[in-house]
């Protein structure tokens, strides 16, 4: 099991987060019992990413994460990190965070959060 520690911080209220994070617990088990990872509400510790900056709505409009330093990612760069903890995602992690398809990756992750956020925002997720 990796020696990677990442917290991965998101919004339940939103539908689309929400299925999506449980989707992706349901196949880390074994790596959130050796603390490989956790997922977190912003919700529940809305103060909690503070220190970077970070505000709720920051982590309501893209995923937020740490790393085992500290490190704070952001976006796109939290689905390639938690697929290369995922058992058969690896590939994903490969592809969409390759140096040639990050920039794009990044693009659309990015445009369909600001989507995404404004449909949220328009029905009161929160």
């Amino acid at each position: 099991m990796p020696e990677t520690c990442l917290t991965v911080w998101y919004n339940t209220p939103c539908p689309v987060c929400d299925a999506g994070i449980d989707w992706q617990r349901n196949k880390l088990l074994a790596a959130m019992r050796a603390g490989a990872i956790e997922f977190k509400d912003i919700n529940d510790e809305p103060d909690a990413l503070g220190r970077y900056g970070a505000t709720v709505d920051d982590v309501r409009r893209r995923l937020h994460a740490t790393d085992e330093t500290g490190r704070l990612i952001v976006g796109t760069d939290v689905a390639v990190a938690s697929w290369r903890l995922t058992p058969g995602e690896g590939w994903l992690a490969t592809l969409f965070g390759s140096r040639v398809m990050l920039p794009l990756t990044r693009f659309f992750y990015d445009r369909f959060a600001d989507l995404l956020f404004t449909w949220n925002k328009s029905r009161g997720r929160w």
